[in-house]
């Protein structure tokens, strides 16, 4: 029996940052946030109106995709200052509950190129700029 996967088991995937419309409109929040005296409290307005989780691609069911988008925004909640941390939250909670060999990438501005097993990767956005990708490879 043959141990390696299949062509129709495995996907690549390749995303370079953010598309432009979405980075213009990040810029243009940004620098009219910093044009106005009051900086904290429109600080805590942007933070409070991007505090919602926002899907960029997957390929999950709708039942794995909702357990495992609660799951990264309670690791990014409970972990804000420290995405080492709640990458390994991610990777032990979906290690458990859906079989081994999770992965999972948190932070801003980067690109990646991965292969994964089809119907396992959700690629979303939380507070703003901090991203967060999740697949699974054999």
């Amino acid at each position: 029996m043959n141990d390696t996967p299949t062509d129709q088991s495995r996907q690549a995937t390749r995303y370079q940052g953010r598309g432009y419309a979405h980075s213009f409109f990040f810029y243009y929040e940004l620098n009219i946030m910093a044009e106005t005296v009051d900086g904290k409290k429109d600080e805590a307005d942007y933070k409070r109106l991007h505090s919602f989780p926002l899907i960029r691609h997957t390929d999950m069911s709708e039942e794995m995709r909702v357990e495992t988008m609660e799951l990264c925004v309670t690791a990014c909640e409970k972990f804000a200052t420290n995405n080492e941390s709640a990458a390994k939250m991610i990777k032990e909670s979906m290690d458990k509950k859906f079989g081994s060999s999770w992965h999972v990438v948190i932070g801003e501005g980067f690109g990646f190129e991965i292969t994964h097993e089809v119907k396992n990767l959700l690629y979303m956005f939380f507070g703003g700029g901090l991203a967060v990708c999740v697949w699974k490879c054999s």
